[in-house]
């Protein structure tokens, strides 16, 4: 059993630290201010539905993956690319190149 996905502040923090990217980062990607995250990730309820969404995309955007609740199993986040491909990653950039985070 599947339940709706509730993005909640514990995920953003989580998430954000798998990322290793800045609030300041976040905050200019999302149009949100850096004391509207830190608040929403310490427990705060004072975001949007359409900010929390926007909050999860940039996150995403950044390489989170967050996971829903399901058979049994808690929610969670965990990191986009496994270890050797954010190396891969940070080498390409490192060298000039883009990288496609959809890929």
């Amino acid at each position: 059993m599947t339940k709706d996905f509730l993005f909640r502040g514990d995920l953003a923090r989580a998430g954000r630290a798998f990322a290793s990217v800045s609030i300041q980062t976040i905050a200019t990607d999302t149009g949100l201010s850096e004391d509207q995250i830190r608040h929403f990730e310490r427990g705060g309820d004072n975001l949007s539905g359409e900010q929390r969404a926007a909050l999860k995309r940039s996150l995403e955007k950044y390489g989170a993956h967050f996971i829903p609740e399901s058979d049994g199993y808690g929610y969670g986040v965990r990191r986009r690319y496994p270890r050797e491909k954010l190396m891969r990653l940070g080498t390409w950039e490192g060298e000039g190149g883009a990288w496609d985070h959809n890929s």
